[in-house]
């Protein structure tokens, strides 16, 4: 059973109440307050030693990736971050002074996007370092996006470029939170994640949520240098386009919109975000599955992102 699979075994029969509006399945939870102009966003997210970071990373850094897993999602919905809880998991071996770095690369983070933590808990964990960090944000009513709402003919964008994330960026990523509300404000989007398990993968989330097709243009997608610097590096590494279909770990922006607001995004997106890349990579198109297209023509895709069981 595969990661995906588990998750939907586990999800079928939650329990939920009248304040749910979303609940499992997208990038967070979107819960009823009570307030006229806005709604809440909730989201969990973990990450372990071993599996997500290794002992040599900084410290700084981990904590910087165990809030920033969250601060992405929160982005995915458009949405604005507030607070967070921090359970962090530490082996009897534990050094006073890496957890407290771990929690400044944190703080540091969070004071960058206004988001108070306010308390958490402490466990101790038989083998291994784990964090997991629980994050509230909101959304204006009418502005969430969630996976669910490609159609056919949308022009598909990515921001920035993929693969290669181990050679330092799953560390070091910027959640795109501007940048997505930005868009929200700006334009219709139809869809929205962030690309946490590889382009081939959360692409069929939205696929899946949506109950649509697309068609990349192999071209098109932005393969980062680190990708290609790996392919090149050694003759059993994956070539750098695979990389970029399916490391995962980059933490960019992947939506949907209109075909007739391509151009006038891209053009409004250069001068606002001159230094971020944004890229068209597809289309949406009615049916399901994806096909990649390249000069020898359009061939199914096979490719999947990361599966935690896999």
């Amino acid at each position: 059973m595969n990661e995906f699979e588990l998750i939907c075994r586990l999800t079928r029969s939650l329990p939920t109440n009248s304040a749910v509006v979303v609940g499992a399945g997208d990038d967070c939870a979107v819960l009823e307050p009570g307030a006229p102009d806005h709604l809440l966003l909730f989201k969990t997210d973990a990450i372990v030693e071993g599996v997500h970071f290794t002992a040599a990373a900084a410290p700084e850094k981990i904590g910087h990736k165990a809030l920033g897993r969250c601060l992405s999602d929160i982005a995915a919905m458009a949405g604005t971050p507030t607070a967070a809880l921090v359970t962090i998991g530490l082996p009897r071996s534990f050094k006073p002074e890496v957890v407290e770095a771990v929690y400044s690369g944190m703080n540091a983070l969070a004071r960058r996007h206004q988001v108070a933590i306010v308390g958490g808990e402490t466990t101790a964990s038989p083998e291994r370092m784990f964090i997991s960090v629980a994050l509230l944000g909101w959304v204006p009513r009418g502005k969430g996006v969630l996976r669910s709402g490609a159609e056919a003919d949308d022009a598909i964008f990515v921001t920035g470029e993929l693969g290669g994330s181990l050679a330092g960026k799953h560390l070091e990523f910027e959640p795109r939170l501007a940048e997505a509300r930005w868009l929200a404000q700006h334009f219709a989007l139809h869809a929205m994640l962030d690309v946490s398990d590889g382009l081939a993968g959360d692409l069929r989330h939205i696929l899946s949520a949506s109950r649509v097709g697309a068609e990349l243009l192999a071209t098109s997608i932005p393969v980062s240098r680190e990708a290609h610097l790996a392919a090149k590096a050694s003759p059993s590494a994956k070539p750098a386009l695979l990389a970029a279909l399916t490391d995962g770990e980059d933490f960019e922006l992947l939506f949907t919109v209109a075909g007739r607001d391509a151009v006038p995004l891209l053009d409004a997106w250069r001068k606002q975000f001159p230094q971020l890349l944004l890229t068209c990579i597809g289309k949406i198109k009615a049916g399901e599955g994806v096909t990649v297209r390249d000069k020898h023509g359009a061939r199914p895709l096979t490719a999947h992102g990361y599966d935690h069981f896999a």
